[in-house]
C-alpha cells in the first residue's frame, strides 16, 4: 500500500507539472480574476477528470479498444479543431475590465464562478488525450496493485491519491500566480491572451497532425 501511495504522489506531481493549455488558463485566471476564480476553473477541470476516470474505469475494455483503434485519430482531429478555434478567439480577444473592491480584489458574482467552472470543464473534456492518459495511469495502477487487495479498490485508491496530489500542486500554481497581480497592466493582459492563444493553436496543430498521420 505504501508503494502505491508513493507512486500515486509521483504520478500526480508529474501530471501537475506538465505544461498544457489548462496550465496557462489557470495562471491567467488567477492573475486577472483572483484565486477563487482560478479555483472555480480548476474545480471544473477536476470534475471532468473524475468523469473521464469513471468512464475509463467502468468501460475499461472499451477504452482500451478505443486507445488502440482508429477512432482515436478522429477524436484527436476533432479536439484539435476545437482547440484551434478557441486559440484564435483568445488571441484576438480584448481583455475586459474586471471590477475590483476597495482593497483591489476582483469582484465576482456566483454566476461568474459557475461559468468559469464550466470553462475549465469544457476545456478539459475537449482534450481527447485526457481519457487516454487516465487510461494509461489506470493501467499503471493495475500493474502495481497489491495482490492481496481487491484490484478495483486498489486502482480507485491509486487514482484518488493522484487527484489529491494533482489538485494540491494546482493550488500552489494558483496562489503563486496571485503574487503577480500587482504587475498586471493592460499590455500584459493582451500579451497573456496572445500567449494562451498561441499555446492553444500549437497544441491544436499537434493534435490534428497526430490524428491525420495516425500517430
Amino acid at each position: 500500500m505504501g508503494e502505491l501511495i508513493l507512486k500515486g504522489i509521483v504520478t500526480g506531481f508529474v501530471l501537475s507539472i506538465m505544461i498544457g493549455p489548462v496550465f496557462f488558463v489557470l495562471l491567467e485566471t488567477s492573475i486577472r480574476r483572483g484565486v477563487r476564480s482560478a479555483l472555480a476553473v480548476d474545480l471544473g477541470v477536476l470534475i471532468s477528470d473524475i468523469i473521464y476516470i469513471l468512464i475509463a474505469f467502468v468501460f475499461y475494455s472499451e477504452v482500451s479498444a478505443l486507445a488502440k483503434g482508429d477512432n482515436q485519430h478522429l477524436l484527436k482531429i476533432i479536439g484539435g479543431v476545437l482547440f484551434f478555434v478557441y486559440g484564435i478567439v483568445t488571441f484576438f480577444k480584448k481583455p475586459k475590465k474586471i471590477e475590483v473592491d476597495a482593497i483591489g480584489n476582483p469582484v465576482q458574482k456566483v454566476g461568474d464562478y459557475v461559468l468559469l467552472a464550466l470553462k475549465g470543464f469544457l476545456l478539459n473534456m475537449a482534450n481527447p488525450l485526457v481519457i487516454f492518459y487516465w487510461f494509461s495511469v489506470m493501467t499503471l495502477g493495475t500493474k502495481n496493485s497489491a495482490s492481496n487487495d481487491p484490484q478495483e479498490a486498489s486502482i480507485l485508491f491509486f487514482l484518488g491519491v493522484i487527484l489529491v496530489t494533482f489538485f494540491s500542486f494546482d493550488l500552489l500554481k494558483i496562489f503563486g500566480a496571485k503574487k503577480l497581480r500587482p504587475l498586471v497592466t493592460d499590455k500584459l493582459l493582451v500579451a497573456l491572451n496572445h500567449l494562451i492563444g498561441i499555446v492553444f493553436v500549437l497544441f491544436a496543430i499537434v493534435l490534428i497532425i497526430q490524428g491525420a498521420m495516425g500517430v
